[in-house]
């Protein structure tokens, strides 16, 4: 009798016999900042209010529409006790040629790899907040509460950002009671006319209107 361990071993083996194999390379996806951040974070600030943690967000979004670098968004995460800024984001889709690097998804990988943790909101640690130069679209929407952060910040709201072109996804209508229900505090309209001229700046400089696809969609992708 075969035992179980050795189908995949057989099934290898047949497929090789029949030339059905070949040899699959994959690239190592990395996440990789803009070289102008390391200069733009370089002096130590202090971030004690929800203000000062937003403004930092979008002049990350804002640096990001300048120096062509990505999307007109920007994020960020702090220690909520010390105001201690652990992580930036920025959206990095173009670039990358990846549709997962939006500015949120940046910045909450980032911070899980600086805390060394990939629940923000374990115990033993200080609870955590993700502040954004916009809503969060249906992906980044999802993200929030698998890191572990206790607290989202928002500048520009949903409608600001499909105003100039973007689909933000199928997301719950009712997304702020859900990530409430979490025990996760939602903060909308935190330094919010700042956040809509990122976004207008971005669109008056033709910048890539990225979206996925939907039953509106060219086979761009765009709306």
């Amino acid at each position: 009798m075969i035992s179980k361990s050795a189908y995949p071993c057989l099934l290898i083996a047949c497929l090789r016999a029949e030339g059905l194999t070949k040899v699959m390379n994959f690239p190592t996806v990395t996440i990789n900042l803009p070289a102008w951040v390391a200069d733009f974070l370089a002096l130590p600030q202090a971030y004690p209010t929800h203000e000062a943690r937003m403004k930092l967000a979008i002049a990350l979004a804002e640096r990001n529409v300048q120096e062509n670098t990505g999307g007109p968004f920007g994020a960020a995460v702090f220690n909520l006790e010390t105001g201690e800024l652990i992580a930036p984001g920025m959206n990095l889709v173009v670039p990358s040629n990846c549709a997962l690097l939006h500015a949120e998804m940046v910045a909450i990988a980032l911070a899980q790899q600086v805390v060394g943790t990939f629940d923000l909101g374990a115990s033993g640690y200080p609870p955590y907040g993700l502040y954004t130069s916009a809503e969060p679209c249906a992906m980044c929407f999802g993200a929030v509460p698998w890191s572990g952060v206790r607290l989202l910040a928002c500048a520009a709201r949903t409608a600001d950002v499909q105003a100039i072109g973007f689909d933000e996804g199928p997301k719950l209508a009712d997304w702020v009671e859900a990530l409430a229900e979490r025990e996760i505090e939602v903060l909308q309209d935190v330094c919010r006319p700042a956040g809509i001229a990122v976004l207008q700046a971005y669109a008056a400089s033709a910048g890539v209107i990225y979206n996925g696809r939907s039953a509106r969609s060219d086979e761009t992708g765009r709306l």
